[in-house]
């Protein structure tokens, strides 16, 4: 006979408890281990997936002052600032952006120190920015060798924890993977679980039914449960409940856990419509390293948050490279059916376009696809969780994307999302620690 499963089993009691399992919250987990204190790691993925977005990424934010083996050029205090300020436009926190931008400086030389290997100039293959350093081989290498040196360090990790409820004084609720109820007592958390962009539910309080149109591009473990236990004790809110940051990707990609390969890219090349056919933007207008996003933001205000990308003979060959390949049809006539649309309407927007109108044609239909929200909790200096009076909420603490609209609000900056989840990881961890040994 089966045993039956308990409804609840206190697990051993530690110094420091992380919830999480990507950048923020292996940088608390190694930190509060190095400072002595006993740490476990609670991650609801299985470890095939593990590490967040982090497994999609590939590059830091970094604040330097000289050319080096990883960065050509400087990019200076004054310079992050100056971008900070811009993606947030205006609505980040002075004081914890700053403490950022210089935390960040000291990243290449402690993530190596975990055993992280940085990609150098030398070695040629990626668009060098003197704003970002490279990961060799990208995200998950870099979330391999975290979990690898946690292992070193002796911090317990468990895998398919999904945590339900926090308590101010440490006590953390879980379901694990065989639906057994468990308890872990902490002197310390930190929450660094991120968002919600995982949870239809929860977007749908803001998006409605076109909740259920937004492509999941990362990890689609990101419920945001943790982050709704802060809400439930009174943990004060940052950011725009719902906001999130969109992408335009290729919607037959549909299942989470995409990443960057689901982008689609090209489309100044030929003409974007929506589902009756129609143009609703001058695709060349859109330009720049932030196209994706606002192509994403556009589909996503479209009836039915569904577009379509369509490209002729010629534009195709200077089109990108992407995982799937796109849906060719020999006529205009052949493309409209596929669409359902009508031929008069497709032929005058490809007139307009000025770009459609050698055969055969191809198409890729777009969605927008959520990479994170933008909705979290508020922290002090010292990344403790805070109350609306600006309070300490017992001894929670909060790292990574679930605090970054604190410093980026909701807009998006490259390779910034990882220098918070880093940087704000070790004040946590360490803070933690300090708070755990007293």
């Amino acid at each position: 006979m089966p045993q039956p499963v308990p409804t609840s089993v206190l697990m051993d009691s530690r110094d420091v408890v992380v919830v999480g399992g990507g950048t923020a919250a292996l940088c608390a987990a190694i930190s509060a281990r190095r400072k002595g204190a006993t740490v476990t790691l609670l991650d609801q993925a299985p470890p095939d997936q593990r590490g967040g977005n982090t497994r999609h990424s590939r590059n830091l934010r970094i604040m330097h002052s000289a050319p080096s083996p990883l960065f050509p050029g400087s990019y200076d205090e004054t310079d992050f600032h100056a971008d900070l300020v811009k993606a947030a436009e205006g609505k980040g926190n002075e004081a914890l952006g700053r403490i950022l931008i210089r935390g960040s400086a000291e990243l290449p030389d402690w993530l190596a120190a975990q055993g992280v290997v940085f990609q150098t100039i030398a070695c040629g293959g990626l668009p060098w920015s003197r704003k970002t350093a490279f990961f060799l081989g990208g995200g998950k290498a870099m979330i391999n060798t975290l979990y690898a040196t946690a292992a070193r360090l002796r911090i317990m990790v468990h895998h398919n924890c999904r945590v339900t409820t926090l308590a101010p004084d440490g006590q953390v609720s879980l379901n694990d993977e065989n639906g057994g109820k468990r308890t872990i007592r902490a002197r310390a958390v930190v929450v660094a679980s991120g968002g919600y962009q995982a949870n239809p539910v929860w977007l749908a309080e803001r998006w409605g039914d076109d909740a259920a149109a937004l492509v999941v591009r990362g990890t689609p473990f990101a419920a945001g449960d943790p982050l709704r236990a802060l809400f439930d004790l009174g943990a004060a809110s940052v950011g725009s409940p719902g906001a999130c940051h969109l992408v335009a990707v290729d919607a037959r990609l549909a299942e989470a856990d995409g990443g960057i390969v689901t982008r689609v890219d090209g489309v100044e090349l030929g003409m974007v419509i929506d589902r009756d056919g129609n143009r609703f933007e001058d695709e060349t207008s859109i330009t720049g390293p932030t196209r994706y996003a606002q192509w994403g933001r556009r589909v996503a205000a479209l009836p039915g948050a569904i577009a379509h990308a369509v490209w002729d003979a010629e534009a195709i060959d200077r089109t990108p490279p992407a995982i799937l390949e796109p849906i060719r049809a020999d006529s205009l006539e052949t493309l409209a059916g596929l669409l359902a649309i009508p031929v008069t309407t497709l032929a005058a927007a490809a007139t307009a376009s000025g770009r459609v109108n050698q055969p055969p044609f191809f198409t890729v239909p777009i969605r927008p696809g959520i990479t994170f929200t933008c909705h979290g909790v508020r922290v002090d200096e010292r990344a403790r969780v805070v109350t609306p009076d600006g309070l300490p909420l017992g001894c929670l603490y909060a790292a990574g994307m679930i605090m970054a609209p604190n410093v980026i609000g909701t807009g998006y900056l490259a390779g910034a999302a990882l220098t918070i989840g880093a940087v704000f990881g070790r004040i946590a961890g360490e803070e933690a620690a300090n708070h755990a040994l007293g």
